[in-house]
């Protein structure tokens, strides 16, 4: 669960935006200090709550104004600083920087010229428009703006959050009325739970005799910029980063009974109910009981409610009503991947990349902890700029891991690399080099507005050659802030198959790349997924799995299709076959 670092971690994110902002650049001195404060701060824990100044400032990446600022949010909840941006620089107008082509410095000028403070107001001026008068701007900009608002699926009636963002949030919230000793359960459900890519409102549910504290509670956290309705079961409020956040308080005995039906979407609920009824018996958020009398048959738990209903437990990633309810009754849904059964992570960076933040002896200690049966480390390849590793430099690395292996006699270690997937489908370094890999991941990076026809020809050129195992993080996109690229996907999975090409499912939360329509669509394809960390930092490794694991969940993605959750001795085999 989250941790006090986190709360720092999640604050200072904040804090490099807005001042992004504020300065119109992302390259400011205090930009690149807050960034350095994250990068410092992972890997700490609960313990920097009770530090000092003088001891914060010790930490990596931490200097003495941000270690001031650290000491002033645990001793007063609040950084003065941040609450003066939050004022300047509203959610509606931070929402505008995540559009494609709108920098900081062009959205200044769009709220100086233009008086444009959020999406209606930037909408009217693309119907208007008046956006391509504007010096620097012109018509192309326009076209680009409006078609980068249309995929990124941003619309002024239904402005949904990254689950990148709202995830951390809610579970910090969750760990926080835990703590209660009210509090008996608690647990997010809603679309989260379900593990929607976007969510409208973050929906917390607790079971408790005692709710008036644990509301009063949570109208004072630190988070809570706004308190919209507060009642004795249920409160509503705004966070800081404009999200509202519902809160239900239950008893005890219907915990189960209410987070079943808080977490499935309307029509999956509808269907069980009609299961109920069809019984003679009654589904809501307090239980399933008979009608007639009112018995309640089950209530505590979700498990129990399903085996009356006649059904395995449906994951909450499947509760959407798309053929899950039928599905489970003839026992026919996929076997769910957990984090328990991947035995290996096949895309991990050291800080070798330029972007990676953990030397390579960290990361294969932190790999063997998760009692990992092989592991592919995979840095960034020649070709992408400021991050990529010559050859000569990946060469020592391979001397430096082969040296490294004996100490982890239980783990096989790969040495990989990233590659770079080119406009037209090349690669970095020579056939000969890249062959002397054990394990490649294929990628793209750049040249994301290529017409489809284009995007799915490079993807495919890519699977052809004999060095590439996976393609990596398939569409390119970060879950609002940049769309994927277009792509036949059909003919993208039928030639994953002809050339035994996995598709990775990357557990970044900012990616959850491939996306879930794409997994259902290699359903009965025969195609072999992985499902990698992408880390960059070691607490990746941990942090990671489990949401791939949902992400495969979400897509019934079969156990048996995932090719990190085979032996060793099954996925080397499958690994050799590309090769010849």
């Amino acid at each position: 669960m989250a941790s006090a670092v986190d709360e720092i971690i999640a604050l200072f994110r904040e804090y490099a935006a807005l001042t992004t902002l504020a300065e119109q650049t992302p390259q400011s001195f205090r930009v690149r200090a807050y960034e350095n404060a994250i990068h410092g701060l992972e890997g700490h824990g609960d313990e920097i709550r009770d530090m000092t100044e003088t001891e914060l400032a010790k930490i990596s990446g931490i200097g003495k104004s941000t270690a001031k600022k650290i000491r002033e949010y645990f001793d007063t909840g609040k950084i003065e600083k941040l609450e003066k941006l939050r004022v300047e620089f509203p959610p509606e107008y931070v929402q505008l920087s995540r559009i494609p082509g709108v920098g900081p410095k062009s959205l200044a000028k769009l709220r100086a010229s233009l008086h444009i403070e959020n999406l209606d107001d930037l909408e009217a001026a693309l119907q208007n428009q008046a956006i391509r008068e504007l010096p620097g701007f012109g018509a192309k900009t326009e076209e680009k703006i409006s078609r980068a608002i249309e995929r990124l699926d941003l619309t002024s009636h239904d402005r949904r959050t990254p689950i990148a963002t709202a995830m951390p949030i809610a579970r910090r919230l969750v760990e926080k009325l835990e703590a209660l000793p009210q509090v008996q359960r608690a647990q997010y459900c809603g679309s989260l739970r379900r593990f929607r890519e976007t969510i409208g409102d973050i929906d917390i549910l607790v079971a408790s005799t005692d709710p008036l504290p644990i509301m009063d509670a949570f109208a004072a956290l630190p988070e809570v910029s706004e308190v919209l309705a507060k009642g004795e079961t249920k409160s509503s409020v705004l966070t800081s980063g404009g999200i509202q956040v519902d809160l239900r308080v239950v008893k005890p005995e219907q915990f189960g009974a209410a987070i079943m039906y808080f977490t499935g979407s309307k029509s999956h609920n509808i269907k069980l109910r009609q299961r109920a009824i069809e019984r003679g018996w009654l589904l809501n958020e307090y239980g399933l009981s008979v009608t007639d009398t009112g018995e309640v048959l089950a209530s505590e738990t979700e498990q129990a409610i399903y085996a009356k209903l006649d059904l395995p437990f449906i994951e909450p990633p499947w509760r959407e009503d798309t053929g899950e309810v039928e599905a489970s009754a003839e026992n026919a849904m996929p076997t769910a991947v957990r984090v328990a059964d991947l035995r290996g992570d096949l895309h991990v960076h050291t800080s070798l990349s330029g972007d990676g933040r953990s030397p390579l002896e960290d990361v294969l200690a932190r790999a063997a902890a998760r009692n990992y049966r092989y592991l592919a480390i995979t840095d960034h390849a020649e070709n992408l700029a400021i991050n990529g590793v010559s050859a000569d430099e990946l060469r020592d690395q391979r001397e430096r891991l082969h040296e490294l292996a004996e100490d982890y006699p239980k783990m096989r270690l790969l040495h990989g690399c990233e590659l770079n997937i080119g406009a037209k489908g090349d690669l970095d370094y020579d056939p000969e080099f890249r062959m002397t890999f054990d394990w490649c991941v294929a990628a793209v990076h750049s040249a994301f507005d290529l017409p489809q026809a284009e995007q799915t020809k490079r993807i495919i050129t890519a699977m052809q050659d004999p060095a590439v195992n996976v393609i990596g993080h398939l569409s390119g996109r970060m879950i609002g802030r940049r769309p994927g690229i277009e792509l036949d996907i059909e003919a993208v999975l039928q030639a994953a198959v002809e050339y035994n090409t996995a598709i990775e499912i990357n557990s970044a939360l900012p990616r959850l790349d491939a996306a879930t329509e794409v997994l259902r669509r290699a359903h009965d394809l025969g195609v072999v997924f992985v499902i990698s960390t992408d880390a960059h930092h070691v607490d990746e490794l941990d942090s990671r799995p489990q949401w791939g694991a949902l992400q495969a969940q979400r897509g019934w993605v079969d156990k048996a299709h995932v090719a990190n959750t085979w032996t060793l001795k099954k996925f080397r085999s499958w690994a050799r076959k590309q090769r010849g």
